[in-house]
């Protein structure tokens, strides 16, 4: 009897320490692929941000046209970089050359053979990082702020928006889906609660989770009441707009810039 009680209490330690790391972003995993990004970039300037405690890494790049119109900061997806070739690179070299500043950030992360529903318990760590991002390139005198963000990124700045609309002037969501299987990934809950401007970008070769939701986030979008919320479809276009990257920073700078008129 002694025996299985020393075991049950055992078991219970066990599961809080899991519980805990399973509730944290992988430092040493972001600690890696920061090695690696710092080092590789050629455009922009890696930036050090921090919050709660912990540092993060983010690549700020200016705008390149000395009119500048705003900022963005760009969300890059599951388990990867604020450099990631796919999505995120285009975004953030591209845009500059527009007039669009952007600031890329590192976003919470877990190891590698972690799946989209095993992020549930982290999706709400995001809003910190966004928050200290928007206040970065608020102090340098940028508005307005505008979020862009690929995946699951979308899902995590979605997350945040519902709870804080002030951390953006507006929204643009590239690849976003519905996964039903914990309520802190049904994106359609949180698009019930943005008014912001949105945009919902996806393209027609996407990943089923994205095109069977279709009609489920547009209709979240009504719920709103949400007048500025705009779908958009990009023929031909996978997950990762790969071959169609210019088309990608083309259809989200002609957003960006109706925003701004």
């Amino acid at each position: 009897m002694q025996a299985a009680k020393v075991f049950s209490h055992f078991s219970f330690l066990f599961f809080l320490l899991f519980s805990s790391y399973a509730l944290a972003t992988d430092k040493a995993k972001e600690q890696r692929w920061a090695d690696q990004v710092v080092d590789m970039i050629i455009d922009g300037e890696p930036v050090w941000l921090e919050t709660q405690g912990h540092k993060f890494l983010g690549i700020y790049t200016e705008d390149t046209t000395g009119e500048p119109k705003g900022a963005v900061i760009v969300l890059h997806g599951i388990g990867v970089h604020p450099n990631w070739n796919d999505v995120v690179y285009p975004l953030r070299t591209q845009l500059p050359e527009h007039g669009w500043t952007t600031l890329s950030i590192q976003l919470p992360i877990l190891p590698n053979e972690a799946e989209a529903k095993d992020y549930a318990p982290i999706i709400k760590d995001a809003a910190p990082r966004i928050d200290v991002a928007r206040q970065f390139l608020k102090d340098k005198g940028f508005k307005p702020v505008f979020i862009v963000a690929h995946s699951l990124g979308a899902t995590m700045a979605a997350a945040a928006l519902a709870e804080t609309p002030s951390l953006a002037d507006g929204f643009v969501a590239i690849g976003m889906s519905v996964n039903d299987t914990d309520p802190m990934l049904q994106t359609t809950t949180y698009l019930e609660q943005i008014k912001l401007p949105t945009l919902d970008l996806y393209g027609s070769r996407d990943l089923k989770e994205v095109l069977n939701s279709v009609d489920a986030r547009r209709k979240a979008a009504r719920i709103a009441q949400n007048d500025n919320y705009r779908q958009l479809e990009i023929e031909g276009a996978d997950h990762f707009f790969i071959g169609l990257e210019d088309d990608l920073v083309r259809r989200v700078r002609g957003w960006l810039e109706t925003q701004i008129q």
